[in-house]
């Protein structure tokens, strides 16, 4: 089995990791963890030498000394063991982790006994190495490695509820580390990959848009609450290709990009931008993956219950409130009569527009005001919001192609899964669903051009530092995906 060498620099020092490319995603991890100090519910991220975040897994690519990465830990506790600057001793940190795991080992068990176990394994490793690097666990003489990467008994499946459970004691024992500016700098702009994040650590991140936008302390939100509806929004998104929590976390991440892009915050009021940030956080909740068009044809519940209008944008706003509904989830608990009004009605209109039957009707609404736009006027703040969440909603070509192009495998599957239904149930066939007419790179091309380009430049005309960061992406994604399709042409 190959083994893979990689060089890296963390805390200031270059260091090396020796691992065979069969390990595991999390002994992959645990070893840069250990390199970094870092304790197991910090979060780690890898940067290559252009600055772009690489995924911490076996399938990293080995380098040399001169292409070293760089490891960091992006949010951590300040007060945690690992960074506490009086244990420099290794036996003394362990014997600290150990007398830990024992005290903690009651309270959650399956996690600490993994813990423990994971303990036990340095600790023999500790007793037979001759030199230990911060990752290789190899002795000097270049004997077999040690057990840390040997493959494991395969560990049973977990149910949806045990993987829910487990994403959220992440989630928590995640909150109150301390995020680095870097990574806030960058939540702040459309291309953050959302691929290299974990479900808690998204979580996480949502929990920072909120706070550093100031929503906890404006509307008197405790914290916990803002968690507990965070995570129940998590658990209303289904596990399906395309309209899953990830694209959840991306529309709301490009929400929270555009707010400070365009510096919406001294532009619009702030509960306006807590309309829109959390009506990009809820505008998918429980979706079926089947659209609309579905949804009548084959006269669906949520179909015969919404009578055929917007079913799904219906049910979504539904779901929504149903969530804020519950007293440990309701983060609107302490506004007036009057906010909560107001973020209700601006969240359903939000929501709704993001129903593309509405597309043209809401664009040519902000076509006909954009020469005489003004941000104090309610019905021009209220189609701007409009259009804002439309634009989150559908922006992924703007973001970097090795982001943006899975994002397009994830929504084909999801519409070829609705087209085949269609053909065995003998309903009407959506036309760009049907995978026996659509390939890839026409299914963007025709939406690039008339859909994407005409939307983010009527946006970019009000705002035109947006330029570069939407319609220019865009118009890339549309010369590449152009010269795919004549490259597919005989």
């Amino acid at each position: 089995m190959t083994t893979k060498i990689i060089h890296f620099m963390v805390n200031g020092r270059l260091e090396h990791a020796e691992f065979r490319a069969d390990c595991s995603a999390a002994d992959v991890k645990d070893l840069f963890r250990a390199a970094a100090e870092a304790g197991p519910n910090h979060i780690l991220k890898m940067y290559n030498r252009d600055g772009s975040v690489v995924n911490i897994s076996p399938r990293l690519r080995s380098n040399s000394k001169e292409t070293y990465y760089r490891l960091e830990v992006v949010a951590s506790n300040l007060h945690s063991v690992a960074m506490n600057p009086q244990l420099n001793n290794m036996e003394e940190r362990l014997h600290l982790l150990e007398s830990k795991v024992m005290e903690e080992v009651g309270k959650t068990p399956d996690i600490m006994c993994e813990l423990q176990s994971h303990m036990e394994s340095f600790k023999r490793k500790l007793e037979s190495v001759e030199h230990l690097s911060w990752i290789g666990l190899f002795k000097d003489d270049g004997e077999q490695q040690l057990s840390k990467c040997s493959p494991k008994p395969q560990k049973p499946q977990l149910s949806v509820q045990e993987e829910r459970q487990q994403v959220r004691r992440k989630f928590i024992n995640m909150s109150s580390l301390q995020v680095t500016e870097e990574v806030r700098e960058h939540l702040k702009t459309p291309i953050f990959d959302n691929w290299q994040w974990e479900e808690a650590e998204m979580l996480v991140l949502l929990q920072v848009m909120y706070v550093d936008l100031d929503f906890l302390t404006a509307f008197h939100i405790e914290l916990q609450v803002l968690q507990n509806f965070l995570f129940e929004v998590y658990c209303h998104y289904n596990n399906i290709p395309f309209h899953n929590f990830q694209h959840c976390f991306c529309v709301t991440q490009m929400m929270y990009g555009l707010i400070w892009l365009t510096d919406l915050r001294s532009k619009l009021g702030r509960i306006d931008l807590f309309v829109m940030l959390t009506s990009a956080l809820c505008h998918d909740l429980d979706h079926p993956g089947y659209n609309n068009v579905y949804q009548i044809n084959a006269q669906t519940d949520l179909a015969l219950r919404y009578n055929d209008i917007s079913p799904l944008e219906n049910h979504h706003c539904a779901v929504a409130f149903g969530i804020l509904f519950k007293p440990e989830c309701n983060i609107l608990k302490n506004l007036t009569a009057d906010q909560y009004k107001h973020i209700r009605a601006g969240m359903i209109k939000c929501i709704l527009a993001t129903d593309m039957a509405r597309h043209n009707e809401i664009l040519n609404k902000f076509k006909s005001i954009q020469s005489v736009f003004d941000f104090t006027n309610k019905e021009h703040k209220e189609v701007l919001m409009k259009i804002i969440v439309k634009v989150s909603d559908i922006s992924n070509e703007a973001r970097p192609m090795a982001v943006a192009e899975p994002w397009l495998d994830c929504l084909l599957q999801e519409f070829f899964n609705q087209s085949d239904t269609e053909k065995l149930k003998g309903l009407p066939v959506t036309p760009f669903m049907d995978r026996d007419k659509v390939s890839k790179p026409s299914s963007q091309t025709s939406f690039i051009r008339f859909v994407l380009l005409p939307l983010f430049s009527e946006l970019t005309r009000l705002f035109p530092c947006l330029e570069q960061h939407l319609v220019e992406p865009v118009r890339r994604a549309l010369e590449y995906y152009t010269d795919l399709e004549k490259a597919a042409k005989p």
